[in-house]
């Protein structure tokens, strides 16, 4: 991913408070808004839904957007942005917030941005931003880190059992979990995942064919407009070596497959082709060697 190391433009904020963060931690929230607040002008605003908080990004104006929430918070206001075509121009920001079970805030992590409430908070005050690279598919769909094409059944048991495509369910079975004791594990109602059959074209060129099974593809934005991309054939016995390419558009096609994008999984489709467009956003993360947090 490609890098820029220039500080934060705006000292004026709009923290835009998912409302799935205010229900997991309400107490993360409140810190992160005394600890930007103490070093910023601030504006809060508490979105109701997915339109609310895309009224909200729309009207920024010239604040700086910071999202307070989990993986799909981000995902929401990325894809909005670029929907809009309004995603160069806006350095976003982040402070997650939400619950780290299923993955919450894997996504976050693997982005450079700290988990920990305060040292999120500092970052967005204190931090540079990071220019990288995104994927864009031919439905105008984005991914911010890796997209995964797992074994059919594979993805169709996430969605059944309420993530990754439904945060308050998500939710909702961390708080029983933990207030009911741990039962045997039942069996999945779902079949074991098979290969896949799967055509993979890295800027044209054939990378493997329909007549070769795969256990798993994985495609993610590395750097300088080019994509990487892993094809694990599908083996009995010995281990089969992966498949590896490097490109600026992938297609994938075949019979129906599912795909997850990040924290989302979509499909299913007979094909799909996604484009890397070169620093196409650009998020807060921490100086590098920097302790964080300025004095007001």
């Amino acid at each position: 991913m490609a890098e820029v190391a220039t500080s934060a433009t705006s000292d004026q904020l709009l923290l835009v408070i998912d409302p799935t963060a205010r229900r997991a931690d309400a107490e993360a929230v409140r810190i992160a808004k005394d600890v930007l607040s103490a070093g910023a002008t601030t504006k809060v605003c508490l979105p109701e839904g997915p339109e609310e908080f895309a009224r909200a990004l729309v009207r920024r104006g010239s604040r700086r957007p910071v999202v307070v929430g989990d993986d799909r918070a981000l995902l929401r206001a990325v894809s909005l942005l670029h929907r809009r075509r309004e995603l160069a121009g806006c350095v976003l920001s982040m402070v997650p917030v939400g619950v780290p079970m299923g993955g919450g805030l894997s996504l976050a992590g693997a982005l450079g941005v700290p988990t920990g409430t305060v040292a999120a908070a500092r970052a967005v005050l204190d931090g540079v931003e990071r220019r990288m690279d995104l994927l864009v598919d031919d439905s105008d769909g984005v991914v911010l880190d890796v997209l995964r094409i797992p074994p059919v059944h594979a993805a169709v048991a996430e969605e059944e059992h309420g993530a990754p495509g439904r945060p308050w369910l998500r939710t909702c079975q961390f708080l029983v979990r933990s207030l009911v004791p741990a039962r045997p594990a039942r069996e999945p109602s779902v079949p074991v995942p098979g290969p896949s059959r799967l055509r993979v074209e890295v800027d044209g060129v054939m990378l493997v064919d329909l007549d070769q099974p795969v256990a798993a593809v994985s495609v993610s934005a590395e750097g300088a407009g080019a994509a990487a991309v892993e094809v694990r054939p599908a083996s009995v016995g010995a281990e089969a070596s992966p498949l590896r390419a490097a490109g600026r558009t992938i297609t994938v096609s075949g019979a129906d497959f599912r795909y997850r994008a990040d924290a989302v999984v979509s499909g299913p489709v007979r094909r799909r082709t996604w484009t890397v467009w070169e620093g196409a956003w650009g998020l807060t993360v921490p100086t590098p060697g920097g302790r964080g947090h300025r004095q007001p």
